[in-house]
């Protein structure tokens, strides 16, 4: 039997679903003929960017919510230290919001955990091969959903620093910027979102998806 093509990291706070993962790449046959090299595993995200920054692997597949640092966090990172790294997104969120976040981010493949695996399987080689792919339950949702505004990366922090508590003041120290941009950056928000409150801006963020309901710092 000839050695693995390729190597592989399985990011998941859940070790059984690592497990499975590992077995099902691993094996002969499956998704390659001579299985794929699991070189390690992460059960959050700052162990899965250490694991690609040290590894550089052909592929990585990720859980899109994970303890420390989120999926989002991690793809970024993923580019940043291993570029040609295929990213592969396992996904539990069903908000068009999140969705369209990693798809627009470019994502190389992204599955729901509510399906089974053998769409996941069979689309891994092509992948590998720089093909990119977006399951069919993901497509038809982002199909039927209204157009969700994008976020800067800046936005986005100061938005999880809002769901958290966090006063403009203390959001400024965290970021490093003035609390005039913090005020602008918050303003900016509530006209992307069409949103006239603190609270409005907490819920509709947390409806599409756009943060965790455990953000914070």
């Amino acid at each position: 039997m000839s050695e693995p093509r390729f190597q592989a990291v399985v990011a998941d706070d859940h070790a059984i679903v690592r497990s499975g993962l590992r077995a099902a790449l691993e094996s002969p046959g499956l998704v390659e003929p001579a299985g794929i090299k699991v070189v390690a595993e992460a059960a959050d995200g700052l162990s899965a960017i250490a694991a690609i920054r040290q590894h550089r692997p052909s592929l990585l597949l990720l859980d899109v919510q994970m303890p420390l640092a989120g999926g989002l966090e991690v793809l970024i990172e993923a580019r940043r230290w291993s570029p040609e790294t295929r990213v592969v997104v396992l996904s539990g969120v069903t908000t068009p919001g999140k969705i369209g976040e990693l798809v627009s981010c470019g994502v190389d493949g992204l599955f729901s955990k509510g399906e089974d695996n053998d769409e996941l399987f069979g689309a891994l080689p092509g992948i590998l091969r720089g093909r990119r792919h977006v399951s069919e339950v993901f497509r038809r949702m982002l199909e039927e959903a209204p157009e969700v505004p994008a976020l800067s990366e800046r936005e986005r922090q100061v938005l999880n620093l809002v769901v958290a508590g966090r006063s403009n003041k203390e959001i400024a120290q965290i970021l490093g910027i003035s609390v005039k941009t913090v005020d602008r950056h918050r303003t900016n928000l509530m006209q992307k979102l069409d949103v006239h409150s603190v609270a409005q801006l907490i819920a509709y963020a947390l409806r599409e998806g756009l943060i965790a309901p455990t953000s914070g710092l």
